[in-house]
Parts: structure tokens; sequence; C-alpha cells
């Protein structure tokens, strides 16, 4: 079952349960799937879909870093349990050292040997991490890689 109809199904789910935290959240992840496809006039394929969903989390720990700045509690909490919600619908994490390898098997591929080759590098390796770890991981990793 592809992410946006289990986006929906789980959207269903919490409204008969009566959860308006989760179904605010996916409520939320939904519109912003909507949005980019009425935009752009395209049906969004699973990898866009968790892009979507990854830049909704990374959006809610900036909240959160607020909130705890902010000395709010009650929006940390919230942001939090939103956090958990959206988390559901990714794939599972890649580990750190299949990312490592990937990374540094691409690098070899490519034969990079600076930072002026790391698109490249990043344009073998995003497609081949699948949403299964984030893109800002990703690019930290492969600049680590290539300073060495």
């Amino acid at each position: 079952m592809d992410i946006k109809t289990q986006l929906t199904d789980a959207m269903k789910e919490s409204m008969k349960a009566g959860d308006k935290l989760r179904k605010r959240t996916v409520t939320m992840a939904l519109a912003a799937v909507k949005q980019v496809e009425v935009d752009k006039r395209i049906t969004l394929d699973d990898l866009a879909v968790i892009a979507l969903v990854q830049k909704e989390i990374k959006n809610r720990r900036e909240a959160l870093e607020e909130a705890h700045k902010a000395n709010r509690p009650d929006l940390a909490a919230e942001n939090e349990a939103e956090i958990a919600v959206l988390e559901v619908f990714l794939p599972k994490a890649m580990p750190a050292e299949e990312l490592r390898a990937l990374i540094q098997a691409a690098i070899a591929e490519t034969g990079a040997a600076s930072m002026t080759d790391m698109g490249k590098v990043m344009k073998i390796v995003i497609p081949k991490v699948a949403g299964r770890a984030p893109n800002d991981v990703i690019s930290a990793t492969v600049r680590e890689l290539l300073v060495k």
C-alpha cells in the first residue's frame, strides 16, 4: 500500500477513534501532499510523499526547539507527539554504517576527490537511500567523507 493511502486510512481511523492529535497531524501531512500535487499538476509517488513527510517532521523539530527556548513544555509535548505520529509513515531508517558504505561506494564510483564533486555523489546516493535517511544527514556524511 502506498504512503498516501496509508495517510488517508490513518486519518479515517483517527476520526473514528476520536484521536484529535493524530487526525490533525495526518490531515496537515495530506494537505501538504495535496498542495504540491495541485501546484505542480502531478501525482506524487512514494518517494516524493516520504520527502514531504520528512519535511513536516523537520518543521516540527524546529518548532520543538523554539518551544524549548521559549520554555513552553505544552507546545514541546505537542510537537513531540506529532513527530511520533508522522514517523510511523516513514520507512525503517537506514543504519549509519550502511549509509557510510553506500556513500563510500558512490565516491569510488564517481571518482570524487573534493567538495566540488559533492553533487555527483549526492545524485547517486539519494535514489539508493529511497527516503530511509534524511537528506541533511546524507549531505553531512558526504561532506565528512569528502573532506578526509
